[in-house]
């Protein structure tokens, strides 16, 4: 299953307090910088390197780019932990991975103004563990490497590889940046 996205995917909207507004297009949403939810995974092999995915060229936001392990979009009434189950089949190809909250809910905006973007998301991230073989979807990710602290916050700081925003600010909150 493809988790291609789409300019008119829907996305459920919220103030930024989580009261709910209703369901957008997806493109309108990343314009317009309404609120919406999005769940995280940082994914950990038997020896604690972090997966990161390369996103693929396709994607509306930071392709290229090495992200997080999964970052998915809520789907209108799932749940984030749904989401991030759903994102880990969809993308790295994988099921039936423990995962456990990474904090509590936080609320994250990145813009880029040279791309019309005002990213405004109610994040939830969660970690889990896997060691095993991963079958990527090619319109989703690009690549899969794992890296160990050092090496991944070394690569960040030194600028070698491009990053998304959201993957520096998922290891600040884990205290490795």
């Amino acid at each position: 299953m493809s988790g291609a996205q789409s300019a008119d995917e829907p996305f459920e909207t919220f103030t930024g307090d989580g009261t709910p507004l209703g369901i957008r297009r997806r493109a309108d949403v990343h314009r317009s910088g309404a609120w919406h939810r999005a769940a995280n995974v940082l994914l950990f092999d038997a020896d604690g390197r972090l997966y990161v995915q390369r996103r693929a060229s396709g994607k509306d936001l930071w392709p290229g780019a090495w992200d997080v392990s999964v970052g998915e979009h809520l789907q209108p009434g799932e749940s984030f932990l749904d989401a991030a189950h759903r994102g880990l089949v969809e993308q790295p190809g994988i099921s039936g991975v423990e995962l456990t909250p990474l904090g509590t809910l936080v609320h994250a905006t990145v813009e880029v103004p040279a791309d019309g973007v005002l990213d405004n998301e109610l994040q939830q991230s969660f970690t889990g563990v896997y060691t095993g073989a991963l079958t990527v979807d090619a319109e989703e990710v690009a690549d899969v490497r794992t890296l160990d602290r050092d090496t991944l916050v070394a690569e960040i700081r030194a600028g070698l590889e491009r990053h998304t925003p959201w993957l520096r600010a998922r290891l600040e909150r884990l205290g490795w940046c």
